[in-house]
């Protein structure tokens, strides 16, 4: 038990920036109802936020899981400076690249009309892989204190660029055009201070990790390069198909939904919108894998590291019912907010939103899943699973979009992830059996969507009131903490603090 609660803890101290993180660029995010009346303009930015996570994937070519691999077995300096001289040098690569086709992006990605997102866009790429192997230093080393600090003081600066240039000076202007800050306010920039605020916080980031940036000796081990390489490669396929099964709804949305531009971008606004609120789940997934993936590595060699990966697992499961159950019991507030604050066309969609949820666990279980073929160097089944699923997300797109709309694009999402922990699951048990209590997992994920749809059917037939909503979402989530607290009272009484109050 003394493991699973030392990966709790550190996964509370890097789910401290991640949730952070997410949650105050979930709120900028949830403000552009407030800063821009329609939808659609905020599309520009939506298509460029979906573009960063696929070419964050091509600057990092899986060194960072390399990293964790290969500290196993070799000499780290060795290794920390191989690796981030390998990514010093592809980054400027990468940089050029992407300033050179400039003008071929913005046709591909029909941004017209804001060309220079791409160079905005280009920076913060750069500067957050100059990131990626000190905090994956951070987390190897099982220092998630100054990760924390690290992560947190980069929003802080993000979230204060973005509320000072779009809250604050256009009202100071306003009351006094000549005021100095005009010299250093664009009103063009518009929602390009997004960016301008994103690339300012991972600017910053660079600074606090100095120390660890520091550290890098310029001394390039060729040989350890190319073992590192074919490890790496075939989590290239597994990220970018990741990337695919992840984004490309909100990337292709507008170019096939059989609609004329201004609603397609209408719409395309108020998918990304709906999707971020699915998101809160992968908050909690992404804080699970910073601590989670090292984790798995260092005890890989111990003798019951199935079974504490399998205890992993339940407790990652329970977590994400909460979340879901929080999402769904809960989502009429978000339809209260968008529709008393802000335009209600911004509530369009809302329904959809557990579907995506539902979809997103699913993703977390593969990722918990997929501990089996990166112990056991099988990196090619990972990158096979990711490519079916992207082909799966590709096909059900096209299909469904034109037809669907929102809905189409999260079945889309949904039936992927289904798949991808499906067949995770199962080649796992074939090459790294690890006994995962299934029918315990499968019974808490489908009491949870019971008690969702249960719900969802009070409040349709018999009143649909906020608080009667809220009222009976309420006495949902209570049972259902009732219920995981009675079935797994045992192990929650070998927590500290909480173990007293159940018992053994």
């Amino acid at each position: 038990m003394s493991g699973i609660k030392k990966l709790a803890g550190q996964t509370l101290w890097y789910g401290i920036p991640t949730i952070a993180s997410r949650f105050l660029g979930y709120l900028m995010n949830m403000a552009l109802p407030f800063f821009v009346a329609m939808p659609e303009k905020t599309a520009d930015l939506v298509q460029v936020y979906t573009i960063i996570p696929f070419l964050n994937v091509l600057y990092a070519y899986g060194l960072e899981t390399a990293y964790f691999r290969f500290s196993q077995t070799h000499d780290k300096q060795k290794l920390y400076n191989t690796l981030s001289l390998s990514l010093l040098y592809s980054s400027i690569f990468f940089t050029v690249i992407l300033v050179l086709c400039k003008n071929m992006l913005v046709s591909a990605a029909d941004l017209q009309n804001h060309p220079d997102y791409i160079l905005w866009m280009a920076a913060i790429i750069a500067v957050d892989n100059l990131n990626t192997l000190p905090f994956a230093k951070l987390r190897q080393e099982n220092r998630p204190k100054r990760y924390a600090f690290a992560r947190v003081m980069g929003i802080v600066v993000n979230v204060f660029v973005v509320i000072f240039f779009l809250g604050v000076v256009p009202k100071i202007l306003k009351a006094d055009p000549d005021n100095f800050l005009h010299l250093i306010y664009n009103k063009d920039l518009g929602l390009g201070y997004y960016l301008l605020g994103n690339l300012c916080g991972s600017l910053f980031t660079l600074v606090v990790l100095s120390k660890e940036i520091k550290q890098v000796r310029f001394h390039f081990d060729t040989k350890l390069w190319k073992e590192v390489m074919r490890y790496s490669a075939p989590l290239i396929i597994v990220g970018l198909g990741g990337m695919i099964n992840d984004v490309l709804s909100r990337l292709i949305y507008r170019h096939v939904v059989d609609l004329p531009q201004q609603q397609a971008d209408h719409e395309l606004g108020i998918f990304a919108n709906i999707f971020r609120i699915a998101l809160l789940i992968t908050i909690m997934i992404q804080a699970f894998r910073m601590a989670a993936e090292p984790f798995f590595f260092n005890r890989s060699k111990e003798e019951n590291a199935q079974k504490t990966y399998a205890r992993v697992m339940k407790f990652f499961v329970i977590a994400c019912c909460f979340m879901f159950l929080f999402i769904g019991l809960f989502l009429d507030i978000f339809r209260w907010i968008f529709t008393t604050f802000a335009n209600p066309r911004w509530a369009e969609g809302l329904d959809v939103v557990p579907l995506l949820a539902l979809g997103n666990i699913f993703l977390g279980i593969y990722y918990n899943l997929s501990v089996w073929y990166k112990l056991t160097n099988k990196n090619m089944y990972g990158a096979v699973i990711t490519v079916i699923g992207a082909v799966i997300t590709i096909v059900l797109n096209i299909i469904l979009i034109p037809r669907l709309h929102y809905t189409g694009a999260a079945i889309a999402t949904f039936s992927c992830y289904l798949f991808m922990m499906l067949s995770s699951y199962l080649l796992g048990q074939k090459y790294y059996p690890i006994p995962y209590p299934v029918k315990k997992l499968i019974a808490y994920l489908t009491l949870v969507i019971l008690i969702y749809l249960l719900h969802l059917g009070l409040v349709k037939f018999v009143s649909s009131s906020l608080s009667f909503s809220l009222g009976t979402g309420l006495l949902f989530f209570i049972f259902f903490t009732w219920f995981v607290a009675k079935i797994e009272a045992k192990e929650l009484a070998k927590l500290p603090l909480v173990g007293k109050y159940f018992t053994k």
